[in-house]
């Protein structure tokens, strides 16, 4: 056997392929090298190759007066070989990938201001491929991997661009690796991989350089020569390095490249060095810190987003709705921060599957549990204490998470501004089991149920109480290499009571509550690389109890009051496609078809035209059968979102969405209570409508340490609900008389620079925003302030925060949290007449004027235990000082009339500096 270099092959000048040799040759029982040796032998051609080049193949064959090419074309078929004859010189080239080409065309070369610059004249090249240039930047910090050929090299079929798939997987664990970045050098090409490791991706013919990169996995590049399609599956290393907490760089750049534009992911390790109000983590007070999020007050329950009301959001814990996410009076929240994982937060066009709310998606994520072996967290800090405990059930494969919460917080009551608060009390608790079983690569399902309960007093007679209770099942599924379904089934349900013992016989109890009952069907089919579908249906069932009254105890002269059961049917069918139109544009193009029935059994009223709801203008009473239709709505919804990409760190999206939200709160508080209601749309309440268009421009510095966007958005709302003055809302069997429905119309700008990593990190936000109402009925009793648009509660022109944390060592650092807020409007009064000799109060239009404005500044610091490997748990310290300043900030403004004359007075719920240290562990 000869073997020689490649490189004489440029040296040959003449070439031809005729060939009258025929060779008899089996390939029966013999090695690779055996058959070559005897086809040289009997061609009496002269073989070039290297050994290794042939080891693999596989020769059954058997030839029969067969030429050389022939014998040569059918045995290296499905290999990345090629060959090269020499007839006059009686020699044989194997070729690795490519091919040999005896001449070039005269525009093969096109003049360039540079030689270093040799283009390709593609409108005339033939079926030649382009020229390969090596680079020998490879980073010196990566892993450094061998050079890889893609592909067998036709030159009957050339392209300037292949395509690249293949698998990613731990190299320790064998686990796929999801959200794997794999990022192009010089380019703008990135592919990012999907729960099962895959991935693809368009790559120029020749030289490429790719390099990968994710949370816990260690940083890698490899060379890549293209001459054909092609799989290439990586095995990756796992990073021991450690990494920033509020760093997740496998989405780093999701805020340029998603088409999805005012999308916000906050892991639960991102409270952990933000302070906040008695060093309790809170990911939903995290939230409020970015733009185009706020609430109505300091203690106040609910998200208003983007000038939308609380009940416009849809939050899930796990698939599931809960209704009041948050624990004494708003302060706390109601999810335990070690068994939470992450929220996405969408505040524009959500994706295809969520609906039901006209602001925004709060998908909350439970963590799963180890599936190797037994470890904890937990948290003991001034008011609660947390515990989460990970089980595995079976190694690698199933695992438990129980997490729960206890409050002791009575004598936080007695230290807030406040006097009527000094006698009250209130405690809460909360629970949560997952469980995860993952049946193989193609199949897992999760389970989760949650129960929360709160009681507080803040009278001397009354015991108020609410819960929520919700559990989930979640299979995941894999039905081909294209498509994966996902099966949900969900239920919720709230409670809140009053548990009323007074003076006299006027003891009862009272209680309230809404359940629901969903299934969705969801499945992804990846079509192809231009088109990736999202599509299912979705079906959910409403039980709301309005309230009951129970006389308590035997003496009670209370009535007994039962408000007759609402019921109702919500549905969807949805479809949405991820549309790659080219490497700069892309589309997330989606449509959504809701129904709703509001069903009996029941009674509804109905009221004469052009006049005021009431008693007196009940024109009729219907009466409808159990499961009998009331009244049904619905209509399409739309998804559009859009994204051009004009450099690989900078880009500017767009959306379009409409919603139908069918369920409502009813409040006359200024800000959300536990004891609101919620009611269903019927005959006589509409459902309320959402529109709403964005546009913001995206920009990632530095290698995506900085994240910059600029985002406006306009949203109009119809049929949004208020309250008539002095409307009375519970225990009312015609609540319709009560309220109002009219229009609303919320814009803004929002403003987000962060930064990612380094020793100094946290970011700056800053959102203008508007959120205006107007209901102009028919008649003066319907219409407020005259039928013109007036502000929301919620309505705060600028919000300011900047979150900020700098770490001195491994060990120690500092943590910073500013907050700066237009006052919100109230409704003041504005004078005072007499009539029959008694005073009263003449009030302003509604919201006319503001409190003053909001601010506060809370400092942290954060001291980590030591890093020892072998110690029985790891410990983390947080002392934190909340509201530094003693800002005396009001809560609300309120009116008593002294000695004739009315006095403002104001109240705040922490109008001195809080201090707390916090003890938190993990085993």
């Amino acid at each position: 056997m000869k073997k020689g270099s490649l490189l004489t092959i440029f040296l040959m000048v003449q070439l031809t392929f005729s060939q009258n040799t025929s060779i008899t040759i089996s390939g029966d029982s013999k090695t690779p090298s055996e058959f070559f040796a005897e086809l040289e032998d009997k061609s009496n051609y002269t073989f070039f190759y290297l050994d290794d080049w042939i080891e693999d193949l596989e020769i059954k064959e058997n030839f029969v007066d067969a030429s050389i090419s022939e014998i040569l074309d059918t045995i290296l078929s499905g290999t990345t070989l090629n060959f090269y004859l020499l007839e006059e010189e009686k020699r044989v080239f194997l070729l690795q990938n490519t091919v040999v080409y005896d001449q070039l065309p005269p525009s093969f070369y096109q003049q360039n201001d540079s030689m270093a610059s040799v283009q390709i004249a593609s409108e005339s090249r033939g079926n030649l491929p382009p020229p390969t240039f090596y680079n020998d930047e490879v980073s010196q910090t990566a892993q450094k991997l061998p050079v890889v050929r893609i592909g067998r090299a036709d030159e009957q079929n050339l392209k300037s661009t292949y395509q690249l798939s293949g698998k990613v997987i731990n190299a320790q664990t064998g686990a796929p690796i999801p959200d794997l970045a794999i990022r192009v050098r010089g380019s703008g090409r990135v592919a990012v991989t999907n729960e099962q490791g895959e991935y693809e991706l368009v790559l120029p013919a020749g030289y490429n350089l790719i390099s990968t990169s994710a949370m816990g996995i260690r940083d890698s590049e490899r060379e890549i020569i293209m001459y054909n399609n092609g799989t290439l599956d990586l095995q990756l290393q796992e990073s021991l390095e450690q990494l920033q907490e509020v760093v997740v760089e496998a989405d780093a750049v999701s805020n340029v490249e998603d088409a999805v534009s005012g999308s916000e992911e906050i892991s639960s390790e991102e409270s952990k060095d933000i302070p906040l109000v008695l060093g309790e983590r809170n990911i939903l007070e995290v939230a409020k810190a970015l733009p185009g999020i706020s609430s109505a007050g300091e203690g106040a329950t609910g998200l208003n987003v983007r000038g939308g009301k609380t009940d416009q959001n849809l939050v899930l814990l796990d698939d599931a709705v809960i209704y009041n996410p948050t624990h004494f009076f708003g302060i706390f929240q109601a999810l335990n921060p070690f068994t939470t994982e992450k929220v996405n937060i969408y505040k524009g066009a959500p994706p295809v599957e969520f609906g039901g709310r006209l602001s925004s998606v709060l998908d909350i994520e439970t963590k799963n549990g180890d599936t190797e072996k037994i470890s904890g967290e937990g948290s003991i800090g001034p008011v609660t204490g947390n515990l989460a405990l990970e089980f595995p059930i079976k190694k690698d494969t199933s695992s438990l998470v129980v997490g729960a919460r206890g409050a002791y917080a009575d004598w936080i009551l007695k230290a807030l501004d406040e006097e009527s608060l000094n006698n009250s009390e209130a405690s809460f608790f909360d629970g949560i089991i997952k469980y995860h079983h993952k049946f193989s690569e193609n199949s897992e399902i999760r389970g989760t149920a949650y129960y929360s309960k709160d009681n507080f007093s803040i009278t001397s007679d009354s015991l108020y109480n609410y819960s929520n209770r919700l559990g989930s099942v979640r299979w995941a599924h894999k039905l081909n290499e294209k498509s994966t379904g996902v099966l949900t089934a969900s239920n919720s349900n709230y409670n809140f009571g009053i548990d009323y013992e007074g003076e006299g016989n006027s003891n009862f109890e009272l209680d309230y509550t809404i359940n629901e009952s969903e299934l969705r069907y969801k499945l992804n089919t990846r079509l192809n690389e231009t088109h990736t579908l999202d599509y299912g249906l979705s079906a959910k069932y409403y039980g709301v109890e309005p309230g009951n009254v129970e006389p308590k105890g035997p003496n009670s002269n209370v009535e007994r009051i039962s408000i007759d059961k609402e019921q109702a049917l919500e549905g969807a069918l949805f479809i949405g496609d991820e549309f790659k139109v080219s490497e700069k544009l892309l589309l997330n193009v989606g449509a959504r078809y809701a129904f709703y029935a509001a069903m009996g059994e029941a009674t509804q009223n109905t009221y004469q035209e052009g006049a005021p709801r009431s008693e007196s203008t009940v024109q009729d009473t219907i009466s409808y059968d159990s499961g009998e239709f009331i009244k049904t709505y619905g209509g399409p919804e739309a998804r559009v979102s859009a994204r051009y990409l004009f450099t690989p760190d900078f880009s500017v999206k767009a959306s379009f969405n409409n919603s139908y939200q069918f369920i409502h709160t009813l409040s006359n508080n200024t800000t959300v209570s536990p004891i609101d209601t919620w009611k269903l749309s019927d005959l006589n309440i509409k459902p309320q409508k959402g529109y709403q268009a964005t546009f913001g421009f995206f920009k990632n510095l530095n290698d995506n340490m900085y994240e910059l966007s600029l985002e406006g958005y306009y949203k109009q709302m119809d049929d949004v609900l208020d309250f008539k003055t002095g409307a009375d809302l519970l225990l009312n069997e015609n609540v319709e008389t009560e309220v109002l429905q009219g229009e609303g119309k919320a814009y803004g700008v929002e403003f987000l620079l962060k930064k990612n990593r380094g020793d100094f990190n946290g970011w700056l936000s800053y959102t203008y925003s508007r959120s205006k109402y107007r209901f102009d009925g028919d008649t003066s009793e319907e219409r407020i302030n005259n039928g013109e648009f007036f502000p929301s509660n919620f309505d705060k022109p600028h919000d300011l925060s900047v979150i900020a944390n700098y770490k001195f060592t491994r060990r120690y650092s500092v943590s910073m949290n500013f907050v700066y807020q237009t006052g919100r409007p109230i409704t003041y009064p504005v004078g005072t007449f007499r009539f029959n000799n008694a005073d009263y109060v003449t009030f302003s239009d509604r919201n006319k004027f503001r409190i003053p404005d909001y601010y506060r500044l809370d400092l942290g610091i954060n001291i980590e235990g030591n890093h020892k490997k072998n110690k029985l748990a790891h410990s983390f310290i947080t002392i934190q000082v909340y509201n530094v300043l003693g800002r005396n900030n009001p809560y609300s403004v309120f009116f008593v009339t002294e000695d004739g004359e009315v006095k403002a007075l104001q109240s705040s719920i922490f109008g001195v500096p809080i201090p707390s240290i916090t003890y938190n562990f993990k085993f």
